[in-house]
């Protein structure tokens, strides 16, 4: 295919996205179902035809994007909001996705009868809140909350829960594949990951925002060429030293967006603009990647796999986690209920994929159709949840004078 035609299929498609947008704000439909939804129609099954089956691509593209998307939601988050639910927060991105996965594959092994390998994949991928996903229902549905801390804890938990998944994930592959596997060396490697995320998150963040505090570029434009850098130069440095690079960007941008700068404003909007652009794409990909003639035989599986993910692993991790926490009984029913699923559970799925895993096809119809659910019944529903619940803020009606 020539690259003019490259050009012209990528330009018409994220052109289509942005207008998809009118169609998610007045229908109510998520913007990221549309997304995926477009590149369904472009794929294999669709109108558009494209062929793409590279499995490693949409990975590589899956992790750029998610990077980007973690640091501007780590500049959008307010240390004064974060500082409370710190301790909280960490319960749940670590045990409370432990004890997601743990729950869930109980059900999918016993219950719904799913063959070992698949259940415990399952469960160990679609563990961890999507960061993606739950900053963007929470922003475009517009919800305001009553309680501060409420907001705050769902956006840290999605925001610093993936490395647990993707830990857990690896865990489970090389578990199923290498005969010289050791559960020790699992857990070794989860607080070195942890450890090194936090501590070059902290460390780069704090230089980067040095530098934006001290220096003044000559142009303006050269800020947003700063953040590309950062997030490239921090992820890489991370991961190389075997460390989350995801913990460590998301951290990094909680610093940096609390520091004050010059055009610090313009910076955040360049940021979240490419967040956008990473979000569209890394979905579009996703989309080509399925073929959507295959999802209909994993439709009762994936159906009941949801609801015992939705309704009975989710709320019991979260309940057991916010025990005593100071969050009442209907702000934990709202917390279980935003663990919506996204473009992480998708993209950690294309691993099996990439080394040919027994079923990798199966797994990865499943938990796309999962995703798919979760974001069509939680995303669509947590704002009437949060009215239900009284758990809201109402804008107090001005007195006539």
């Amino acid at each position: 295919m020539k690259l003019e035609l490259l050009l012209g299929i990528a330009g018409l498609l994220l052109l289509l996205c942005v207008f998809a947008n009118k169609i998610s704000d007045k229908f109510g439909i998520p913007s990221l179902l549309l997304f995926l939804g477009m590149g369904m129609l472009a794929g294999s099954d669709g109108v558009g035809g494209i062929q793409f089956y590279d499995a490693k691509l949409s990975n590589y593209i899956g992790t750029v994007a998610l990077a980007f998307i973690l640091f501007s939601g780590g500049l959008d988050t307010q240390w004064r909001s974060v500082r409370p639910i710190i301790l909280r927060g960490t319960v749940l991105s670590t045990l409370g996705v432990f004890l997601t996965a743990l729950f869930l594959y109980l059900l999918a092994y016993y219950l719904i009868k799913l063959p070992f390998e698949i259940s415990l994949l399952l469960s160990v991928i679609v563990s961890s809140t999507d960061a993606p996903a739950v900053f963007s229902v929470l922003r475009s549905k517009g919800l305001r909350l009553q309680n501060e801390r409420l907001k705050s804890v769902l956006e840290f938990e999605s925001g610093s829960n993936d490395p647990m998944a993707v830990l857990l994930s690896m865990g489970a592959i090389s578990m199923l594949s290498e005969p010289a596997f050791s559960l020790v060396g699992m857990l070794e490697g989860f607080l070195w990951q942890m450890s090194l995320g936090i501590v070059m998150g902290l460390l780069c963040g704090r230089f980067a925002a040095f530098i934006l505090e001290r220096w003044s570029f000559v142009y303006q434009g050269l800020y947003p060429v700063f953040g590309v850098g950062v997030v490239f130069l921090i992820f890489s440095a991370t991961q190389l030293l075997r460390g989350n690079g995801f913990l460590a960007i998301y951290l990094a941008g909680i610093i940096i967006g609390n520091t004050p700068f010059m055009y610090r404003r313009q910076f955040i909007r360049f940021q979240d603009s490419l967040a956008w652009i990473m979000q569209i794409s890394m979905f579009l990909i996703l989309g080509l990647l399925v073929n959507p003639h295959e999802l209909w035989a994993v439709l009762p599986i994936s159906f009941a796999a949801s609801l015992a993910l939705m309704f009975i692993a989710r709320p019991l991790a979260v309940f057991l986690c916010l025990m005593k926490s100071g969050f009442s009984c209907k702000e934990q029913i709202f917390i279980s209920w935003a663990g919506l699923k996204g473009s992480v559970p998708i993209i950690l799925a294309t691993y099996p994929l990439m080394v040919r895993f027994p079923n990798s096809q199966f797994l990865f119809n499943l938990i796309f159709f999962l995703v798919i659910i979760s974001v069509l019944a939680q995303g669509n529903t947590l704002p009437m949840l949060a009215r239900f619940l009284k758990i809201n803020a109402t804008r107090k009606r001005r007195k006539k004078a």
